[in-house]
């Protein structure tokens, strides 16, 4: 009952809007600069760029801006890497499970980098989807054209998130924070939190892929990506929660989503679309992950579908059994140590 609650318990604020704006002008900028351009072909670049802006949340300005100038660094790399991995000159068969592979050392190098760095949102939910959205896109722009538009975009996300410095009132003193390098049982966790990203996105990754050729589904990093939004919690229920969330969120995100495509709206209507989404999902994703993810939803397939077009109905089929499978798993990944530990536990007959 405690569980069921959580996913309809609403927690304070804390000045939440002012990043969700941050965040929607930081996407919104740069699609409609490219929209304007007639490039939005690179809108993926740019879309991944802008999660620049959801790192040091409420930090002092000399804080945010070092988490954000290493986020943002970290999702550069990231995108040269998928960009490079698309390249690979595979047959698709191949290709595919390359980037499942590719993908899955991803979870987990990213996960300890992130621990390291001691950046908010943890985990590599992020870098999982950008990497595999990216390497999987068939028809990749000029390399030196997408990796522009993606450092413009990160600077551009680091000059938003230090904007309210011209404000006097909310002007923070520009101290740089100490370096507090990990304890050792922090970096013990660290290490188990990475291997924890590598089974599940591994797993994930290798079932959906699987399923995918028998049944004709695609998009399987859906269900990579899925499968860690389970590690993060601050306990095992939280954990199973933050699964069973993530598929309801989803659920009916999809129907919000099936609304906005109904209406057909124009590309700059869809920009627009996505910068409320942006805002949306930022506004209540650390307050209450279902209202979140009705916006996650829309707000990743559209950006989808922006450079990638594909019917709509696929589109919605595969989210939703691609969100099953990596839940399903994540779920498994974080109840695994605690079934384990009850069966060594159990006296033997």
């Amino acid at each position: 009952m405690k569980m069921l609650a959580e996913m309809f318990t609403m927690a304070p604020g804390n000045k939440d809007h002012q990043v969700a704006v941050r965040c929607a002008v930081g996407v919104f900028v740069p699609l409609i600069t490219l929209l304007f351009l007639d490039r939005l072909d690179l809108a993926i670049f740019a879309s991944f760029g802008a999660f620049t802006g959801i790192y040091g949340r409420n930090e002092p300005h000399a804080k945010r801006f070092g988490l954000q100038l290493r986020a943002g660094a970290l999702m550069v790399v990231v995108m040269l890497l998928a960009a490079l991995t698309a390249r690979a000159g595979l047959p698709a068969a191949e290709t595919l499970w390359l980037q499942v592979f590719a993908t899955t050392l991803v979870a987990g190098v990213c996960s300890l980098i992130v621990a390291w760095w001691r950046l908010r949102p943890a985990g590599s939910l992020f870098h999982i989807f950008a990497f595999a959205a990216i390497a999987s896109i068939p028809n990749q722009p000029p390399l030196w054209q997408g990796m522009l538009v993606a450092v413009l975009t990160v600077a551009f996300s680091l000059l938003v998130g230090m904007s309210s410095r011209v404000v006097r009132g909310r002007r923070t003193p520009w101290i740089r924070p100490a370096r507090t390098p990990l304890s050792t049982a922090e970096k013990r966790v660290a290490l188990l939190e990475s291997a924890g990203y590598l089974v599940a996105a591994g797993l994930a990754g290798t079932l959906a892929t699987l399923a995918g050729e028998r049944l004709g589904f695609g998009h399987n990093y859906w269900a990579m990506v899925a499968a860690v939004v389970p590690l993060v919690g601050h306990s095992t229920r939280h954990r199973v929660s933050r699964g069973l969330q993530r598929i309801v969120g989803t659920a009916i995100g999809l129907v919000l989503l099936a609304g906005i495509l109904l209406l057909q709206p124009a590309p700059w209507q869809t920009v627009l679309v996505i910068a409320a989404c942006q805002f949306g999902a930022e506004m209540f994703i650390a307050r209450q992950y279902v209202l979140a993810q009705i916006f996650v939803t829309p707000l990743a397939l559209i950006s989808t579908l922006l450079v990638v077009p594909a019917a709509p109905g696929i589109l919605l089929r595969d989210r939703i059994f691609e969100t099953v499978i990596g839940a399903a798993v994540g779920v498994a990944v974080v109840l695994a140590p605690t079934v384990w530990r009850r069966l060594r536990s159990r006296p033997v007959a």
